[in-house]
């Protein structure tokens, strides 16, 4: 079956995806603002929208999950932010990207990306090594990009359809084709199998600080979804397609797929219509 190619562009986007991962989600998700102010169902011939039929389940999820991230999870990640120098939150940073990169490179590997898997894997040996552990990207000033490569993406380079899209409560966005990708990741995660050799005592603090340092990273499109969405619902879904769209096609999706930034997702499409 073949397989999506690089371009030009996206080697470039590659480059410079270390620095530009936060400006990235930012970008993404203003975007989704047009489509959140002006968004409009799918309805099928039942009545029920097509893109989101679970959406009364998904809105409970969201709404749950967002008072539990206001109560919680947002005040702690603003104290964190306010208190932790710079440096030292990227070096943390750093680490649970290096943690997570075994889920990178097996990706790259099921997507026929062969000469992009040995690279992460020879990234991923040099940041657990020289680079402390992950706490330093010493990789990327000797051309080793970090990638950002999952299940999800996988299987639309295979040729799966996104199916409706789901919530998942305390984790996030998601479709039918995204869900498998969350116990891969877990599975690939280092920290998974440190919990089964090392006391609850570490691992536990340890997967904690990576949940406020996720939440930390998130904090700037947070606080756009907030101050500039219609229906914060609507916001998240509609941006989180779009940035699925964006890394499915390593960042440049051709030009008709922003025709329709939604028409990979509608269940009822033509069989003609390659869907990603």
């Amino acid at each position: 079956m073949p397989r999506i190619q690089k371009t030009e562009t996206s080697t470039k986007l590659d480059v410079l995806a270390g620095t530009r991962h936060k400006q990235l989600h930012v970008l993404l998700l203003l975007c989704a603002v047009l489509f959140a102010g002006c968004a409009t169902t799918r309805p099928n011939s039942a009545g029920v929208d097509s893109v989101d039929p679970n959406e009364e389940t998904n809105r409970k999820f969201y709404n749950f999950t967002d008072t539990i991230d206001r109560n919680i999870l947002a005040p702690v990640a603003d104290v964190y932010i306010k208190y932790v120098p710079d440096p030292m939150q990227r070096s943390i940073g750093n680490f649970y990207d290096n943690l997570a990169y075994p889920n990178v490179i097996l990706n790259a590997f099921l997507q026929g990306k062969v000469r992009q898997g040995f690279q992460d894997s020879l990234r991923f040996v040099v940041n657990s090594t020289i680079g402390g552990g992950g706490l330093f990207d010493m990789a990327a000033p000797m051309g080793l990009p970090q990638h950002d490569e999952d299940f999800g993406q996988t299987l639309g380079v295979w040729g799966v359809k996104t199916g409706s899209y789901l919530f998942v409560p305390l984790i996030g966005p998601s479709s039918y084709r995204d869900a498998p990708g969350i116990p891969v990741s877990l599975f690939s995660n280092v920290l998974f199998y440190a919990g089964s050799v090392a006391s609850l005592a570490i691992t536990g603090p340890v997967a904690v600080l990576g949940i406020v340092d996720k939440r930390a990273r998130l904090s700037g499109p947070m606080r756009i979804r907030d101050q500039a969405a219609l229906d914060p619902y609507l916001f998240v879904r509609e941006g989180f397609l779009q940035q699925r769209k964006h890394l499915i096609y390593d960042g440049d999706p051709p030009p008709e797929s922003y025709d329709d930034p939604l028409d990979d997702v509608v269940q009822n499409a033509p069989a003609a219509t390659p869907l990603r």
